[in-house]
């Protein structure tokens, strides 16, 4: 095994311009709840850390999305077999020649350490979330255009110009709850992005098909493009086929187009 890097920020959320764009279609519902869930978490604790009433409201807006999506289905039960799943990996390679030990030995006691503390916070970890009347309040209003007014809720209002201290502080309790959740959500989605095999691949006439073998069910598919290439990966399909149409972009003034150019892009089919 090798070592890597960090998983990174949401690419959405990069300030710097960067060389490459990864683009990424998750094959199947599991997969689309946690990139989800890892792109408002990251972007709540981006917009906290602003600490400005504007940045309060921002990161609102995405905890409220998280715990909309966290009522749909039991994500902490999907996350907790998803971290057994991974330990059950990692302890195959222990048998293996050529494997570092000690790399394998750290990566097996984070997600142990991340299973502990998702288990340890319980089932009902986001109750008081879901009790708050504050936030039940900001999330109903949330529904209609301009709700969050300060005159439709001068209590929101009231908090949004406490000093920044007392809003960061109570905003990064309220994310506490969610760490042990979102921690072990970031840490699942870098070993599946690891677990990716690269490869070069050309969509002649901006067209490309991927067929997947359905033995290996794969979770996650990313598509690598130059930042100055000018298009775009347009993807469509299920965790058995893919297909793939590269767009021009042509500004927002004007709808795109398909290339009809070759294009050549690097593929990793993340299982």
């Amino acid at each position: 095994m090798t070592e890597t890097a960090e998983p990174s920020l949401p690419r959405a959320a990069a300030e710097t311009a960067v060389d490459t764009l990864v683009f990424e279609q998750p094959l199947n519902e599991r997969m689309r709840t946690f990139l989800r869930l890892d792109f408002l978490y990251n972007q709540a604790v981006h917009h906290n850390d602003r600490a400005s009433p504007w940045g309060s409201r921002s990161a609102m807006a995405s905890l409220i999305d998280i715990l909309a999506i966290t009522t749909r289905g039991d994500v902490r039960s999907d996350v907790l077999k998803e971290l057994e799943s991974q330990l059950t990996t990692l302890h195959e390679f222990e048998s293996k020649a050529g494997v570092d030990n000690q790399r394998l030995k750290v990566l097996t006691a984070n997600l142990i350490r991340l299973r502990n503390d998702l288990m340890n916070a319980g089932s009902a970890f986001l109750q008081p979330l879901r009790d708050s009347e504050f936030l039940n309040a900001i999330k109903h209003r949330s529904a209609i255009p301009g709700g969050t007014c300060e005159f439709d809720l001068p209590d929101y209002y009231y908090w949004l110009s406490q000093p920044a201290d007392v809003r960061v502080r109570t905003f990064s309790q309220w994310l506490g709850l969610l760490r042990p959740l979102c921690d072990a959500i970031a840490e699942l989605l870098w070993l599946t992005r690891q677990n990716g095999r690269s490869r070069r691949e050309v969509a002649k006439g901006g067209s490309f098909t991927i067929t997947f073998d359905r033995d290996n069910p794969l979770q996650l598919l990313r598509i690598e493009l130059p930042a100055s290439a000018g298009i775009y990966p347009e993807i469509s399909g299920s965790h058995h086929r893919c297909s793939v149409r590269f767009l021009t972009w042509n500004g927002l003034a004007t709808r795109p187009s398909q290339s009809d150019q070759d294009v050549s892009f690097t593929l990793s089919c993340c299982s």
